[in-house]
Order: C-alpha cells, then sequence, then structure tokens
C-alpha cells in the first residue's frame, strides 16, 4: 500500500495520458466504452421505472430510486477496482490508464478543432455539419459567427464537465469519485430532461449533477481564466466577465466556464439560441463583447483549454509534492 503513489500523483499521470493518446478508435471499436456500458444501465432504469401513466410523485421516488442506485453501484465498482490495483505490483499505471478513460481532453480538442478546419475548408455549411455534431442546438440556424461562438462555448463548458470537474473528483475520492461523477452527469444527460417523459424521473439525477458540479465549475472558471494569455487574451477581462455575468446564465454552472472564455477573449458568447425550432432567450456570457466570432477565436480557444490543461497537470504535481 506505500509504494501506491496518492490521487494527485495519479491525477497527473492520466491527465497527461488523455492529452497524449485521448480515446483511441481501435479500442472502442473492439469494446464497448465504460460511459456507454452507463448509458445502457441508466436506460434500462428508465425503462423499468419510469411507466407512462405514473404519476408525478411517483416517477420522482422512482428518479431518486434510481440514482441512489447508480451512485451506489458505480460508486462500489470504483472503490472494488481501486482496491484490486492496490494490490497488485504496478497496479497504480493501470489506475491511470483507467481514470484517463473518463477524461475528454483530447476528444473535446479534436471535435471543437473539426469545427474550425470546417469552416475554412467548406465554409458554413462545412460547419454547421461539424457543429452538428457537439451542440443540441438547431445548426441550420446558426451564420458563421454562431457556429463558431457554439464551438466556443462547447469547448470551455465540456472542459468543465469533461475534465476538470471529473479531475477534482478523483483528486478527492480516486476511482470511485470519477465514475460517481461521470454515472451522474451520463443520467443528467440522458434523463435530467423536461420532457413530459423525464421531468420528474430525472428530477434527482440532474440536480445531484448541479451539486456535484457546484464548487468544481467555478474553480474551472478561475483556471479558464489563469489560461486566457495561452490564447491571447486578458486574466482581468475573463475574471470580470465571469463574477459578472455567470450568474445570469440560465445554468448554476456552466456559464462559468463560458464567462470566463467569453471575457477572456473578449468575445460576447451564449445569448438566445434555438433548440427543436424553439428560442431559448439565454443570457449574453462576456456581454459587451465581439459577438462575431470567428474560426480563429475556435484556435483561440482550444489554446485557453490546453494552456488550461498544463495548468491543470502543474497544480496536482504541485498537490501531490505538498503531501
Amino acid at each position: 500500500m506505500s509504494h501506491f503513489p496518492n490521487h494527485l500523483w495519479l491525477l497527473a499521470g492520466a491527465l497527461l495520458l488523455d492529452a497524449l493518446v485521448g480515446d483511441p478508435p481501435w479500442l472502442w471499436r473492439r469494446l464497448p466504452h465504460p460511459i456507454v456500458l452507463i448509458g445502457r444501465g441508466i436506460g434500462w432504469l428508465d425503462r423499468r421505472l419510469n411507466h407512462d401513466g405514473d404519476a408525478p410523485d411517483r416517477r420522482r421516488a422512482a428518479g431518486i430510486a434510481a440514482t441512489l442506485l447508480l451512485v451506489l453501484v458505480t460508486g462500489g465498482i470504483g472503490w472494488g477496482v481501486s482496491a484490486l490495483l492496490r494490490a497488485l505490483p504496478f497496479g497504480w499505471l493501470l489506475e491511470i490508464a483507467l481514470a484517463a478513460v473518463f477524461l475528454a481532453q483530447r476528444s473535446l480538442h479534436d471535435h471543437v478543432a473539426a469545427v474550425g478546419a470546417a469552416c475554412e475548408l467548406e465554409g458554413l455549411e462545412g460547419g454547421r455539419r461539424a457543429v452538428s455534431m457537439i451542440v443540441g442546438r438547431d445548426p441550420q440556424s446558426l451564420d458563421m459567427a454562431g457556429v463558431c461562438r457554439a464551438a466556443i462555448e462547447s469547448d470551455a463548458e465540456n472542459y468543465s464537465d469533461g475534465v476538470f470537474v471529473p479531475a477534482f473528483w478523483f483528486a478527492l475520492f480516486g476511482l470511485p469519485g470519477i465514475l460517481v461523477y461521470k454515472a451522474v452527469n451520463t443520467a443528467d444527460s440522458m434523463i435530467g430532461h423536461r420532457t413530459a417523459r423525464h421531468e420528474a424521473f430525472g428530477w434527482a439525477a440532474a440536480r445531484l449533477d448541479d451539486v456535484l458540479n457546484l464548487i468544481p465549475a467555478r474553480l474551472c472558471g478561475a483556471l479558464i481564466a489563469l489560461a486566457a494569455p495561452f490564447g491571447g487574451g486578458r486574466i482581468g477581462a475573463a475574471w470580470t466577465a465571469m463574477l459578472r455575468d455567470a450568474p445570469k446564465h440560465r445554468s448554476p454552472n456552466a456559464g462559468w466556464p463560458e464567462a470566463a472564455m467569453a471575457g477572456g477573449l473578449g468575445l460576447a458568447l451564449a445569448g438566445p439560441r434555438q433548440y427543436h425550432g424553439t428560442v431559448v432567450p439565454d443570457a449574453w456570457m462576456g456581454d459587451g463583447g465581439r459577438a462575431e466570432a470567428t474560426p480563429r477565436d475556435i484556435r483561440r480557444a482550444l489554446e485557453v483549454t490546453k494552456g488550461a490543461g498544463v495548468l491543470l497537470i502543474l497544480v496536482a504535481v504541485a498537490g501531490a509534492m505538498l503531501l
């Protein structure tokens, strides 16, 4: 047990491994990704416990039970795997590899960069097609600036959800922490919608996801603000926009990284958006900034999140050396 590195050393290794390798397609073509398996479990719970015709109170109770079961199962699996790896020689190497599976630095960068490349090489239609792979809004409602803003918003928000927050929970609790967070976050994306079927059943998953993101999303916003100079931006402007505009966002957490990115790059992000034919009147992040984003701004945003990744590794290493 004494030879096993602490969580922060493991986190630094996992962040570096994910940044360099990402999710190898050859591996996940042969094996189901753990997030896919979690999604199947959530789908099964949805089918078995969420019945059409049930009263909203009954659906909410079933959703609470499903969310609790999801937390217990994934936390238990994480604890069991972690205990097994600590009994194996060099098991810490496997734990680094497993933690890297639940981080999304490389895949996020590649998907967002693909939008910028499509805009430059294929024009508006190419950009719309590429951005439709990473956002839920109606791509045909977007002009070129809208496509670029959507890609930058996705970069900022998903850096929080897909990199910083899972890293935060791994730093605190190891594999159980990162597994529980990814399971709850996946449940929120699958059943945490305000639809007739899921508004009551998905309530617990959505609220728990909000709670698990509450502190780390704000820390992520601060990290993005510190990384603004990597994209040619300003820390002070990022910090000011984050504190001013993030509380206006309809999400209690997504506004913090988005507003920091907007302020740091001098852009206006978010604002009114169209989903499935319905306009959602979101507040502007970076209010007063430049709304006419370009593919160059996508590249600048990617430099910011790459810089944030470097800073996060350095923080993990510094913390590990102090423990």
